[in-house]
């Protein structure tokens, strides 16, 4: 028995006979890839932020990496057991002197929606953003916490 080198036949054949260059991979991860969905691809910025999520005994922590935005740019809405999380930013700057005027503005804005379980208490989610941060404390119904198990004496 003889190993052979796998060869991926080329699309357009001897053309780029480099094993360094792969066409396929090359349009599939560069054009039609994560990248491309998330924005990278044009402007080098994700458009939807990090997230952590974390559950403890008695609650689920969110924390959303939002930096730049002020609390009067975020819109939260919970509806039908979906947090839906908007934010959306404009700054323009203008310079007039006698030679010229010079015009900079830019423009940011993301979306996340998150289906929230049956156990969260939809009456009493709270938000806060801080130095960037925006977090959020979901608690969980009284049922849906897991009881310490109950010991039996055996007699």
């Amino acid at each position: 028995m003889s190993l052979v080198k796998f060869k991926r036949r080329r699309p357009f054949g001897s053309l780029m006979k480099s094993d360094f260059f792969d066409m396929d991979d090359f349009f599939d991860n560069r054009f039609w890839g994560d990248d491309f969905i998330r924005g990278r691809f044009w402007n080098g910025k994700t458009i939807a932020p990090a997230m952590n999520i974390k559950e403890t005994e008695d609650d689920f922590e969110i924390e959303l990496a939002a930096p730049g935005f002020a609390k009067k740019d975020f819109n939260v809405t919970l509806e039908n057991g979906c947090l839906n999380i908007s934010a959306e930013k404009t700054v323009s700057e203008e310079e007039k002197e006698e030679n010229y005027t010079r015009r900079e503005f830019s423009y940011d804005a993301f979306e996340r929606s998150l289906q929230l379980p049956e156990s969260v208490k939809e009456e009493a989610v709270k938000a806060k953003y801080n130095d960037g941060i925006l977090s959020f404390k979901l608690a969980k119904k009284e049922e849906s916490k897991k009881q310490k198990p109950k010991v039996i004496e055996v007699a």
